[in-house]
């Protein structure tokens, strides 16, 4: 299936969307549910229940899509420099002082968080105030939501804890990502260079997991206006999802409808603009 949240005529609706026509099924949700996009749905499929019934079918053209989780209940897991094109060109860029294996690759996950508030709609105006930042860059990254939490989830099992797939825009400040002192030390600040309101684009859509198959054989690509910028496989992955979902559950609960987003292939503008810190590569 896939699952997208959207408005019609004012009014919030979830429903099944359907790529080769072109259009979206509603599904006859309770009215105060239906602001939680997809929770709802994951937390039925989860207790074994049906779908709610379908009723109208619509357009895409006619829908505003939301984020199908317009309101995450927690923080959205991330991790950092996941492919090894992507440590590459990050370490390149002449800031690059994390624990390396193997040259360019960390020893373990880098991991941050994002508010829920940095979540919007796949076609909402990202807004950064000047005083947050001056130098915006955009990062393509395939996200995991949880289906079933846990704790201590081994690697074997973790694909059992997934419902569902999606894209999300991991928006970074790079001008604040990276602090330096007047003494040339060097220092990331994860927490504003990632965190801040508007700051995650997700969606349009949740594809279940059973119509993924492999999560490691997906392809990922960005535009910036029109130019094809980033270009990969999940195949390219240093850790793959199984692999973060064990990560992640060693130090939190993982809980139902948390989304896990799984790190950018290279092609940011950091790595080339020298207005963001990039050197090229």
């Amino acid at each position: 299936m896939r699952i997208a949240t959207f408005k019609h005529q004012g009014q919030i609706q979830v429903g099944l969307v359907n790529i080769n026509t072109q259009q979206v099924t509603v599904l006859e949700m309770p009215a105060a549910e239906r602001h939680l996009g997809a929770l709802p749905l994951i937390e039925r499929a989860v207790a074994g229940q049906a779908l709610p019934a379908q009723g109208a079918t619509l357009p895409l053209s006619a829908v505003q899509l939301m984020a199908p989780i317009p309101h995450p209940r927690r923080n959205i897991f991330c991790v950092g420099k996941n492919y090894h094109a992507h440590a590459k060109e990050f370490a390149n860029s002449g800031f690059d002082s994390s624990a390396k294996v193997g040259g360019d690759i960390p020893s373990v996950p880098i991991f941050f968080s994002k508010v829920p508030e940095s979540v919007v709609g796949p076609t909402d105006t990202v807004l950064i105030p000047a005083q947050v930042s001056q130098a915006i860059d955009y990062e393509v990254e395939l996200a995991v939501i949880i289906g079933r939490g846990g704790k201590g989830i081994s690697k074997a099992q973790a694909m059992q804890h997934v419902w569902g797939y999606t894209i999300v825009n991991d928006v970074t400040a790079r001008d604040r990502q990276v602090r330096r002192t007047p003494e040339g030390m060097t220092w990331y600040e994860l927490g504003s260079g990632k965190a801040f309101d508007s700051g995650a684009p997700l969606g349009p859509c949740i594809v279940t997991a059973d119509e993924i198959g492999d999560p490691q054989n997906l392809k990922l690509q960005s535009r910036v206006n029109g130019e094809l910028r980033q270009s990969s496989t999940t195949g390219n992955m240093i850790w793959t999802c199984a692999q973060l979902i064990h990560f992640f559950s060693r130090n939190f609960t993982l809980k139902l409808g948390m989304v896990i987003i799984t790190g950018t292939p290279a092609g940011t503008a950091w790595s080339v603009d020298k207005e963001l810190g990039g050197k090229g590569i």
